[in-house]
């Protein structure tokens, strides 16, 4: 089966929302629009987001551009491309204010304006929050917006397997239909990947099950590169033993971390911030203090450390953080209002991602990537909180634009031949999951997601990545040989689960190769072997090209506008 729209959107996140909005927007309703998602549209991992989206808000205040532009370069450990941080600062506010007007309940000041908190490495309040549901109030708002306009059929409960392109032009994506079982291509004239990020091959990890990084993988294997995958951020407040996201606005709203002894540790690690440090900075810090023996262990065998909110009081904890006493009550049985929260680092946010232009445009004609899923390199070896969901918006509206205008000024949809697809299907359904049934999916996701926690986390080793490499080698083979029994196409789930663990390992394979061969610390890439910063040999951009036998790593320069490297202490 064929259809046919011009522009499709792969992901329903907040990316994919933005861009459907905007393409509907630019073309006047004139653009036959289709949103692809894996879930049910509201459900993509956007609606997860908590604490605050960043903006330039108060100027008269002694906020600026320039001061979130040198945050954002210097979280970044200066990897960051200083023209896309340009942008992005200039973008953000536009984005807030546009928001407003469709309709968001941004939680207020008592004067009426926006109200903004404090947030890690940012030197002036300016996460704007509603609430600590955030990227679900956002979601919702797009939502709406987005019943508008006339043209714009979604297709839920999608999976996507593969994404065609012909001499670098982009032809349409593969899916499967997994509430009815049909296999079918949509052909288009342009496409969006929006897909968000890929951090379940952690075990501890805040992302929910569904964020695979199929759309990384999908345009890796098409040809894309992969660009910076090594910089994995570590989120300081995952939720013991679940992972589940304790917001940052926690500590922007006055929480204190504490070890064992009763201690408030930043002071050792980031006097002048404190709580409100960059992530990597943080994450470290309690990394360290439970290696040396002054966190706390779970029942379940897990160390961690305390954030203390009981301070801030009932008042303060119901209406600024009302999500978050919710889970810790439902989840850890316990009241934030009387008690400390459990947490330790999870593997929460990509800093890397398809190689894309700051206009979010791939090497391939007629391909754009936004969000979570791209690497425009905005974030560079480390991401600031809050910068995540303002990211979402800006390139969601860019990509969209101009995919929209590309994809009017196409005259005809490509041609894909009918082998093509077929090929396709057969792989999907006579090949992935067909082996002699000695090797279990769900052991060889568990012994990957334990195997990148103890030798990809927080701090890494050259001899803990050769063998996590030599453990993805190995499982790249075992996983040829695991039998899939359901032989139905109507949500055959543990099908799904196989074609998500091998897009798994082979972005594992990304970051792993990545970081090994990356010998220096830089921002979430934190090595025990190489301590140091090296901006004479590793001031450039990881660029991963996929071959069979694994990642074959490129190097891009880092676009200097404005600052040069120096020390990166708070």
């Amino acid at each position: 089966m064929e259809i046919n729209h011009d522009l499709l959107i792969l992901g329903s996140g907040l990316a994919g929302l933005r861009a459907a909005v905007e393409a509907a927007r630019v073309s006047k309703d004139e653009l036959d629009i289709a949103i692809i998602s894996r879930v049910q549209l509201m459900r993509s991992h956007s609606v997860c987001a908590e604490g605050g989206t960043a903006a330039v808000m108060r100027p008269e205040d002694g906020d600026s551009l320039e001061l979130h532009a040198w945050d954002t370069v210097r979280g970044s450990d200066f990897l960051a491309d200083q023209d896309v941080v340009w942008l992005f600062v200039e973008q953000a506010p536009r984005e807030i204010v546009q928001l407003d007007h469709w309709g968001i309940p941004w939680s207020r000041r008592p004067d009426g304006r926006i109200n903004q908190r404090p947030f890690g490495g940012h030197s002036f309040d300016r996460a704007v929050f509603a609430e600590d549901k955030t990227g679900f109030f956002e979601m919702h708002t797009l939502y709406d917006t987005l019943q508008r306009y006339a043209k714009v059929p979604r297709y839920d409960e999608c999976y996507a397997t593969s994404i065609m392109i012909e001499n670098g032009v982009f032809q349409g994506v593969t899916l499967w239909n997994l509430a009815t079982g049909e296999f079918f291509i949509i052909r288009g004239k342009a496409l969006v990947i929006a897909t968000g990020g890929a951090c379940r091959m952690y075990g501890f990890t805040t992302y929910s099950f569904t964020a695979t990084g199929d759309g990384m993988a999908m345009a890796y294997r098409a040809g894309i590169p992969l660009k910076d995958m090594e910089f994995v951020q570590f989120h300081p407040t995952g939720l013991i033993p679940s992972g589940i996201l304790i917001t940052e606005g926690a500590r922007g709203e006055g929480g204190y971390l504490k070890n064992n002894k009763g201690e408030r540790f930043m002071d050792k690690y980031a006097p002048t911030k404190m709580e409100t440090a960059p992530r990597d900075i943080i994450s470290r810090a309690e990394t360290t203090e439970m290696l040396e023996g002054r966190g706390f262990t779970s029942p379940e065998g897990m160390g961690y450390v305390n954030l203390d909110l009981t301070h801030l009081g009932a008042q303060k904890i119901n209406e600024r953080l009302p999500l978050i006493r919710e889970v810790t009550i439902k989840f850890a049985f316990l009241d934030p209002i009387e008690k400390p929260i459990p947490i330790r680092p999870a593997a929460h946010y990509c800093m890397g991602g398809i190689h894309t232009n700051i206009e979010g445009a791939t090497p391939v004609k007629g391909i754009w990537a936004g969000g979570e899923a791209a690497c425009v390199s905005l974030h560079g070896a480390n991401r600031l909180g809050s910068n995540s969901t303002a990211e979402c918006l800006v390139w969601g509206k860019i990509t969209g634009e101009k995919a929209a205008k590309y994809a009017m000024a196409q005259k005809s949809l490509p041609a894909v031949p009918q082998k093509k697809l077929q090929d396709e299907e057969n792989r999907v359904f006579k090949q992935i999951g067909q082996g002699d049934g000695s090797e279990d999916v769900y052991i060889i996701r568990t012994e990957l997601q334990q195997m990148m926690d103890s030798n990809a986390g927080v701090y890494r080793t050259g001899p803990q990545m050769e063998e996590a490499l030599k453990k993805i080698k190995e499982l790249k083979q075992r996983i040829k040989r695991v039998k899939v029994k359901d032989t139905s196409r109507v949500y055959n789930t543990n099908l799904v689960n196989v074609i998500e663990t091998t897009n798994l390992i082979e972005l594992a394979e990304t970051i792993v190769a990545g970081g090994l061969a990356r010998k220096e610390s830089r921002g979430a890439h934190s090595r025990r072997d190489f301590p140091n910063r090296d901006d004479a040999n590793w001031e450039k951009h990881t660029l991963a090209h996929y071959t069979p036998e694994g990642p074959k790593l490129d190097y891009s320069a880092v676009t200097m506008t404005m600052w040069k490297p120096v020390e990166r202490k708070y």
